[in-house]
C-alpha cells in the first residue's frame, strides 16, 4: 500500500487491494472491493441519458461503439464515497453488536479501518 498523498485515492485503493489479495487478507479485500464498486457504481451515467437502440442498420459499429460515457468523478467526491462507505460499515457493526454477533461486528469494524486508513492517508 503506498502512502503518497499525492497519488488519487482511487489508484490508492487498487493498488492497496492488489497487495491484500496477495497478502490473503479477507478483511481488507472485501473493504477494498466495496468501496471500489460504491466508486465505480457513482460513474455510471442514469439509464435514461443512455441513448435508445435504434435499427440495426443505423447501430454503431465496433468495440466500444454504443458505450455510454461515464461521469468523471474529483477525488473529493471519490473521498466522500468512501467516507461514506466507512460510516455504513460502522452503522452495520453497531447493529452487529446490538444483536448480539461480536464476531461479525469486529470483522466489519475491521473493514472500516482499512478504509480510514486509506482516508488518512490522503490529507
Amino acid at each position: 500500500m503506498t502512502d503518497d498523498t499525492s497519488t488519487p485515492l482511487r489508484v490508492r485503493m487498487t493498488s492497496a487491494l492488489t497487495a491484500s489479495m496477495k497478502a490473503r487478507d479477507r478483511v481488507a479485500v472485501a473493504a477494498l472491493r466495496s468501496a471500489l464498486a460504491r466508486v465505480a457504481n457513482a460513474e455510471a451515467v442514469p439509464v435514461d441519458s443512455v441513448p435508445r437502440a435504434g435499427a440495426v442498420e443505423a447501430a454503431a459499429v465496433g468495440v466500444g461503439a454504443a458505450d455510454a460515457a461515464r461521469r468523471e468523478l474529483t477525488e473529493a467526491d471519490v473521498r466522500r464515497l468512501v467516507e461514506a462507505e466507512v460510516t455504513e460499515h460502522e452503522d452495520a457493526a453497531a447493529h452487529l453488536i446490538a444483536i448480539g454477533r461480536a464476531d461479525d461486528a469486529a470483522r466489519v469494524t475491521g473493514e472500516a479501518e482499512v478504509l480510514r486508513a486509506l482516508l488518512a492517508g490522503s490529507r
